[in-house]
C-alpha cells in the first residue's frame, strides 16, 4: 500500500520577502516628544527621504531603472537641516520620524510627503482587488517623474526660481513606485520606504476624524493623527490595517492552482488566492471561504509561510499554502475568469512560452510560488 506524500510536510516559511526588510530602530519610545521633528532635523546625521501621491523619491535618472533587472536603486536623500525652514513655511507637507539605523541613535530617518504642497487634491482612486496585483499601467512600478530632470543640486532645471526645496523637489526627483523600487534596493531602504510610502497614503486619505468629521493633524512624530476638535476630546487616531490572506492552493499529486483576475490588465498574468479578512473572521477561514468563492476548491490543512505590509493602500498581507480536498475548479466568473491546475514543469513551460507570466518582484504571491517550485523565478 503506497501512501500518498502530504504535500505541506515539507513546506517551510518563506525567508525572504522584499517589503518585510530593514534594519531600523523605530524609537517609538520618542515619537511622543514634543517638537520631536524639529529637534531631530537640527541633528547633523539625520537623512529625509520624500513621498509624494504614493511614490518615493530617487535621485533623477534612476527613475527608469525600475523595469529592469539585476539594477540597484536609492532613495533620494536630503539633509534635514536643509529641509526644517521649509517645513515652516509648507504645513500641508508632513514629516514622518521613522527611527535612527546604523548602530547609532543619532542617525535619524525623517520621511517627509509633499503630496498636499503641489495640490491640495490627494491621488487617485484605485480598488481594494488592485492591491494584489501590478499597477494598472502595467509598468511595474511607473515613474512620474521623467529621468531627463536635473539632480536635486544641479543646475538647468526646470524647478520655478524662488520656490523653496520641497517645491523643486517634484522636478528635480524622479518618484517611483513602491513595487518597483522594492526588488532594486537595499535591505535598509527597502524597509523605510515601505514605512514612509504606508504612513503618508494614511495621512492623504484620512484628512479627517472619522468619528467627528474635524479636520486631523500630524502627531506621535507623524505614527498618529490628533483629532482638532476640543469638543470631542481632540481623540488621539492610529493609522487602520487591512488584513488580507494569500494562498498557494496545491493538491495531493503536487500541483499548484493558478489563477487569472478580471481585475488584472495583463491578461497572462496568472498568480495565487487572495481576498480581504471579513470582519470577525479569522485567518484561516478567510483562506478557506477565498478559495471556495473564486474557484470552488475545498482546502483542508492551511500552513502558514509569512508575511509582509502592502501598501496599496493599506494592506498587511498574510500568506499560507493549502492542500486541496477537491479537485473541480469553478470560477466565480466575477473576481476569477479562468484557473488551472499545473505541474513545476507545466508552469516553467508556460512562462518561457509567455502564455503565463508570473507576479512581480516585489509580491509575495512570487515568492510563493517559488517555494513551490523549489528555486527562484
Amino acid at each position: 500500500m503506497t501512501l500518498a506524500l502530504n504535500p505541506l510536510a515539507l513546506t517551510q516559511t518563506l525567508p525572504f520577502l522584499p517589503l518585510a526588510q530593514g534594519d531600523i530602530d523605530y524609537q517609538t519610545e520618542r515619537r511622543a516628544e514634543p517638537g520631536l521633528i524639529e529637534r531631530v532635523l537640527a541633528e547633523p546625521a539625520t537623512k529625509v527621504i520624500l513621498t509624494r501621491e504614493g511614490k518615493i523619491a530617487v535621485p533623477r535618472g534612476q527613475g527608469e531603472l525600475a523595469d529592469y533587472e539585476n539594477v540597484k536603486m536609492r532613495l533620494a536623500t536630503i539633509p534635514g537641516a536643509y529641509v526644517a525652514h521649509d517645513l515652516a513655511e509648507h504645513p500641508q507637507a508632513v514629516a514622518m520620524f521613522l527611527g535612527s539605523y546604523g548602530g547609532r541613535r543619532d542617525e535619524h530617518v525623517v520621511a517627509v510627503d509633499i503630496t498636499r504642497v503641489e495640490r491640495l487634491a490627494g491621488g487617485s482612486e484605485r480598488g481594494a482587488d488592485d492591491a494584489f496585483d501590478e499597477p494598472e499601467d502595467g509598468t511595474n512600478g511607473g515613474v512620474i517623474a521623467g529621468a531627463a530632470r536635473a539632480a536635486f543640486a544641479g543646475v538647468g532645471s526646470g524647478a520655478r526660481r524662488g520656490a523653496g526645496l520641497l517645491e523643486q523637489a517634484f522636478d528635480r526627483f524622479d518618484w517611483v513606485d513602491l513595487r518597483g523600487f522594492a526588488p532594486h534596493a537595499s535591505a535598509r531602504e527597502a524597509g523605510q520606504a515601505t514605512s514612509a510610502i504606508s504612513l503618508s497614503i494614511w495621512h492623504n486619505r484620512q484628512r479627517h476624524c472619522p468619528t467627528c468629521g474635524a479636520p486631523v493633524a500630524a502627531a506621535n512624530g507623524g505614527w498618529a493623527q490628533r483629532c482638532t476638535n476640543d469638543a470631542d476630546g481632540r481623540r488621539l487616531l492610529f493609522p487602520r490595517i487591512e488584513p488580507a490572506v494569500i494562498t498557494i492552493i496545491v493538491d495531493s499529486a503536487g500541483r499548484a492552482l493558478m489563477q487569472h483576475n478580471a481585475a488584472w490588465k495583463n491578461p497572462t498574468l496568472y498568480s495565487v488566492s487572495a481576498g480581504f479578512v471579513e470582519t470577525g473572521e479569522n485567518l484561516e477561514h478567510a483562506a478557506r471561504r477565498e478559495a471556495l468563492e473564486e474557484v470552488g476548491i475545498r482546502l483542508g490543512e492551511v500552513k502558514y509561510l509569512g508575511s509582509q505590509p502592502w501598501p496599496f493602500p493599506s494592506s498587511l498581507m498574510m500568506a499560507f499554502k493549502a492542500h486541496a480536498l477537491t479537485t473541480d475548479i469553478r470560477v466565480d466568473g466575477a473576481e476569477t475568469v479562468e484557473a488551472r491546475w499545473v505541474t513545476p514543469d507545466e508552469y516553467t513551460a508556460a512562462l518561457v512560452s509567455g502564455r503565463m507570466s508570473a507576479p512581480g518582484k516585489a509580491t509575495i504571491a512570487r515568492y510563493m510560488i517559488e517555494e513551490w517550485l523549489g528555486h527562484e523565478l
